[in-house]
């Protein structure tokens, strides 16, 4: 778990887990701003120099700052939607670094559970150790690629709430569609998992993707994979529909924070169902259908 000088200036991804570190980079950086969208005075901490090393090496790993914070503030606003309307627990599946316990306004009485790998959360535990979360925090270890173990969490949360809200940030990109397409199926076998949020990426922006910085994740063994081509429609056929999508651009556009061109780019009309090939990315709330 230690992290030397040495290493971290090495920059290269290692697995899966090391995108949580560049995620809270750009959580990080946003954070310094005086206009920030949210701040999230842990996020320098757990990012670590490897999370910076990270995003200055790999290829284009931050030129995109705009759409990593767009996303985490859609995703802010929308578990507080959820949280008004009735959500009593929220689980976070591949919860990575992610602070949303310690740094969001949430009610005391609120169970968060964090699901991820044992090494990830571990090295969360010790950075956060002396911190204390505003709501009823719990963290399971374990592999979601374990369909009967996830099955069985997911069976033992059910019966401890009455509305559960389901995260998915930065995961689906990772999985084969039929993967993507089990685990939406195994969520909505329970009858209160009610609301799911996740991020979603056109077809178009992923080839993109895949010959910049997927390349690099790619010899990590995290290839970049998902992007449906029928957009969120992709999720009707397993038991959700899309009540609400937002369009990473158009949300980064409103306070001016994309390359100019893209902020014209933004003022395009853009559909809620398939994008096709243009270079999309959102976030959806998702709802059992």
């Amino acid at each position: 778990m230690t992290e030397t000088p040495e290493t971290a200036k090495q920059g290269a991804v290692r697995n899966i887990s090391d995108t949580a570190r560049w995620a809270a980079y750009f959580r990080a950086e946003e954070s310094k701003r005086s206009d920030a969208l949210f701040r999230d005075p842990y996020a320098e901490r757990l990012a670590g120099a490897r999370g910076v090393a990270i995003a200055n090496t790999l290829p284009e790993g931050n030129k995109h700052e705009w759409a990593w914070v767009a996303r985490t503030y859609v995703f802010d606003q929308f578990i507080s939607r959820e949280i008004a309307a009735g959500t009593d627990m929220v689980v976070n599946l591949a919860a990575g670094l992610d602070a949303r316990p310690y740094r969001m306004a949430l009610p005391p009485s609120l169970q968060w559970i964090e699901i991820d790998l044992p090494e990830l959360l571990t090295y969360k535990e010790l950075i956060l150790a002396n911190e204390k979360p505003l709501c009823a925090l719990e963290r399971m270890r374990l592999d979601l690629s374990d369909v009967n173990g996830r099955r069985l969490a997911f069976a033992q949360l059910n019966r401890r709430a009455k509305r559960v809200l389901v995260l998915t940030e930065g995961l689906l990109i990772y999985l084969a569609p039929e993967d993507v397409g089990k685990l939406a199926h195994d969520l909505a076998a329970q009858n209160a998992f009610h609301g799911w949020i996740t991020d979603l990426t056109s077809p178009g922006l992923l080839r993109m993707m895949q010959r910049t910085s997927g390349k690099k994740l790619s010899e990590a063994g995290a290839p970049f994979r998902f992007a449906p081509p029928e957009g969120p429609d992709f999720f009707n056929t397993y038991g959700w529909k899309a009540t609400d999508v937002r369009g990473m651009l158009k949300t980064a556009a409103q306070f001016g924070r994309p390359p100019f061109l893209l902020r014209l780019l933004a003022r395009l009309p853009e559909g809620k169902g398939s994008q096709g090939n243009r270079p999309w990315s959102g976030v959806c709330l998702l709802e059992r259908a």
